[in-house]
């Protein structure tokens, strides 16, 4: 019997050689599901720390792991082998972040459906959904939120 399929869009950041880290995790990535669909690369200025600019996408990942699962055996194990260092600063500069913000139908880490780097990229890919706080279509959201966003059309990651 085969394991029911989960819609996980994950959201993709980094700050650290972003042009070769967020291609990287999506190649890691589909070794635990199908990447269904990705969105544009957009630029966005680092929040709560002086660094250099992130590159954010979004990606939907179709897996049999559940979400605790997922972060820890998927997650966890692409941020580190791609260089990724926890050091008790959550917003400092890093090789790759990676966070479900949406799993099936229930959305995860409300904390960080208030920024633009995961509204404007999640929105490309499904701009119907409410916004789990705001009760508006991600759409409505997005076009509130472009406040200083750059889609950048020079960077592919697939």
């Amino acid at each position: 019997m085969m394991n029911e399929l989960h819609r996980a869009y994950l959201n993709l950041g980094s700050n650290i050689e972003p042009e070769k880290n967020l291609p990287q995790a999506v190649k890691l990535l589909k070794d635990f599901g199908n990447i269904e669909a990705i969105s544009s690369v957009w630029e966005t200025k680092s929040v709560g720390y002086d660094s250099a600019n992130f590159l954010n996408a979004c990606v939907l990942l179709l897996t049999s792991f559940e979400p605790g699962e997922l972060k820890e055996k998927i997650i966890r194990p692409i941020e580190r082998q791609l260089g990724r260092i926890r050091n008790g600063n959550k917003n400092a500069p890093r090789t790759i972040d990676i966070d479900v913000v949406l799993f099936d139908q229930t959305p995860h880490n409300l904390e960080t459906w208030n920024h633009a780097f995961v509204i404007i990229p999640l929105t490309e890919l499904i701009p119907n959904f409410e916004h789990p706080v705001e009760k508006k279509m991600l759409g409505q959201v997005a076009e509130q939120n472009q406040v200083w966003i750059i889609k950048r059309t020079d960077v592919t990651i697939f």
